[in-house]
């Protein structure tokens, strides 16, 4: 076993792998760019190296400096973790080439699995199923049209170099394929450095799942059973589970044994994944009929690992330092058990309601329920970030992954939602109740999975608002009230009860929720009770308000005749609230610092994100209808399209492509009527 090894990652990664080796009794390295010089994870290692700038091609991506940093430490092997440098075949032989350990599959593999068109060439030579489509190298755009039209719409145009859903478009019909073909080839150069695509059939109702393989040095391959990954939002995973809901043994099998014959065909050695499409012709009733394809494979270890970790047992980064050491697989195929039903979310810095938009800010607030970290439990939460770190716009935008382990797919469930409901997070906009929403969805809670769930559910999955205008209303005055409390002294004049000798004390409060605003008035009753009117007219809502301190910084709160835990954290004006039911946030206004202000609208454009802008869809003197596309920008390795938020015309474009924006940059002005 190797005394020390360098983890060439960042991040939730590179601490979950220094925990395993913490506990084998292995040394380890970090490295880390400028914007993680205080991160997690380099606090997580025994020691760190500095290996550039904020940007992956200036650090992460730099493995000529990687392999000096392991050099120097005295390193013996590199972990690459996922992403950046894992599946990159120069970097593995450059390893060997230092005399380091790549722990990970041979270059020969990395190479043979890294081109989709390529894989799928030797997948057909070992007798794997493959989904109708073109792979060849040819990749004149009238020829691809042409095998498009041949195969029949919808198709979906793949990145060659692919993965992470980038450089992936669905294709509905035939004249929206070049367009389709041309941004694909962009975000395919920009992310791979390589713009070939595939293209291949769109299976409908697929679902995704993926199945772990594990190889040695001795020949020996196993499957660690199946990853249902059927929920996704562009192409990106958003919650996996296994077993995956409905899997008959005879198919686990049969995909089971598809996945080693795949990893065999290369040779492979260590961690991987092979991903299936699988049809359901019988639908959701049917599963029994299900049908899979080869869609590729992952050459590293996955960022869903926990799940199989939490339905087997098994430390799959430990059997990966084993394997890499020369060791044999730690048991054979005959040896592995499903063990209960694990499901995990991705929690990230993103806003569903707006196209799943990548936010970057500061954890002002970052609480996680009770749970274990990088290790299996009923509760785990592996993460690389602490409170009051910042979520830049380099790197990735997921910000913890939260896996839950029960007996039963259902208790499993209710596990989640649970502990989504003790995550608080204040600072930036994350999809947590999001994930809360796609949990409790008919769809999700009885298994009809599909990649399309999320749009098919989109009606209850998006601009959801569980907490109210009440109750966020009574939380806010209860958290005002309590914080008074806290700062009166023993002095009866520094009472903030509203005691009045003759009249009750009717208190205003004016809060903005919802992009609507709202009244409230609170009467102070002569026993120490509160009546509470939250609007006006017929939609008043009236009732006795009550609140105490709780556990954890919680309050109990009773309002109108329902009781709650809550917890609120200010922020200026803005009280997050969290509940049981869901969380949101509502403006409690401080009228005299408001007094003489005012709004107004004009004709402007911003940058929803620091980002690079890529191109502009339109020319100053073009008229414009709202929605129209007028700006690409890049932004945490994704295109977004930024659209007219109104009818005008084009006044000024302030950049030019290849600029660099902050958040809220002006991108251009439009001229409003």
């Amino acid at each position: 076993m190797f005394t020390k090894i360098l983890i060439a990652n960042r991040g939730e990664i590179a601490c979950r792998v220094a925990a395993t080796a913490r506990r084998m009794g292995v040394k380890t390295v970090a490295v880390y760019s400028d914007a993680d010089a205080s991160a997690k994870h380099v606090a997580a290692c025994d020691e760190a190296v500095h290996i550039g700038g904020n940007a992956p091609k200036d650090s992460y991506l730099r493995w000529q400096t990687i392999i000096e940093a392991a050099k120097s430490t005295g390193a013996q092997a590199i972990h690459p973790g996922y992403g950046f440098l894992s599946e990159n075949e120069e970097f593995a032989d450059a390893c060997a080439a230092a005399g380091l350990v790549f722990i990970g599959p041979p270059a020969s593999a990395i190479q043979a699995m890294g081109l989709k068109a390529e894989s799928k060439r030797l997948m057909a030579k070992a007798s794997v199923p493959l989904v109708p489509g073109y792979q060849g190298e040819d990749q004149d755009p009238q020829l691809l049209q042409r095998e498009a039209d041949a195969i029949g719409y919808p198709v979906l145009i793949k990145a060659s170099a692919g993965g992470g859903g980038k450089g992936m478009r669905l294709v509905e019909k035939s004249e929206d394929f070049a367009a389709a073909l041309q941004s694909c080839k962009r975000e395919a150069s920009n992310s791979f450095g390589n713009d070939a695509v595939l293209v291949e059939k769109y299976v409908l109702r697929p679902r995704h799942i993926e199945i772990q393989v594990f190889g040695d040095t001795q020949g020996n391959c196993v499957y660690l059973f199946e990853r249902d990954c059927s929920v996704q939002r562009r192409h990106q995973k958003v919650l996996e589970e296994s077993p995956a809901p409905g899997m008959t043994p005879a198919l686990r099998q049969k995909m089971g044994a598809a996945a080693v014959a795949a990893a065999q065909a290369v040779g492979y050695v260590g961690a991987g994944t092979v991903e299936f499409i699988v049809e359901q012709p019988g639908g959701y009733e049917a599963p029994e009929q299900m049908k899979f394809y080869f869609m590729e494979m992952n050459t590293r270890l996955q960022v869903e690992h926990p799940v199989t970790e939490a339905i087997t047992g098994e430390d799959l980064v430990e059997w990966q330092l084993r394997v890499a050491s020369g060791q044999p697989l730690p048991k054979r195929q005959d040896e592995l058990r499903i063990i209960g039903h694990a499901i995990e979310a991705r929690i990230c810095a993103e806003n569903p309601d707006n196209n799943f938009l990548p936010a970057t800010g500061r954890l002002h607030v970052y609480r996680k329920p009770a749970c274990t970290s990088f290790e299996r439990g009923q509760v785990r939460v592996d993460d690389g970030v602490r409170e009051g770190d910042a979520i830049s716009p380099f790197y990735d935008s997921m910000i913890a992954k939260l896996i839950v382990h029960g007996e039963t797919r259902a208790q499993a469930l209710a596990r989640l939602d649970d502990a989504l409901a003790q995550t608080h997070i204040v600072g930036l906009a994350t999809n947590v109740q999001f994930l809360r929403h796609v949990v409790a969805s008919g769809a999700f809670a009885q298994a009809r999975l599909d990649t399309a769930l999320i749009q098919r559910e989109e009606a209850v999955l998006f601009q959801q608002e569980k907490v109210g205008l009440p109750l966020a209303a009574a939380a806010a005055v209860a958290n005002t009230l309590l914080q008074e409390r806290a700062a009166q002294g023993a002095s009866p004049f520094s009472q903030r009860d509203g005691w009045r000798s003759v009249i009750a004390c009717r208190r205003r409060f004016e809060f903005d929720f919802g992009g609507q605003h709202a009244k409230a008035w609170l009467t102070y009753g002569k026993d120490g009770s509160h009546e509470l009117q939250v609007g006006e007219g017929e939609g008043a809502v009236n009732g006795s308000l009550a609140f105490a301190p709780a556990a954890g910084g919680a309050m109990d709160l009773q309002y109108a005749g329902e009781r709650s835990l809550a917890v609120v954290y200010a922020q200026g004006e803005t009280d997050h609230v969290f509940t049981p039911r869901g969380a949101t946030r509502i403006e409690a206004l401080d009228l005299l610092a408001h007094a003489g202000e005012a709004t107004s609208e004009g004709g402007r454009l911003t940058a929803p994100m620091p980002g690079k802008v890529v191109s502009f869809a339109v020319q100053a003197g073009d008229k414009v209808s709202k929605g129209q596309a007028l700006a690409i920008m890049e932004a945490m390795k994704m295109e977004h399209t930024i659209a007219a938020p109104q009818d005008g015309v084009v006044a000024e474009l302030l950049y030019a492509p290849g600029d660099q924006v902050t958040e809220g940059a002006e991108l251009l002005r439009l001229s409003v009527e």
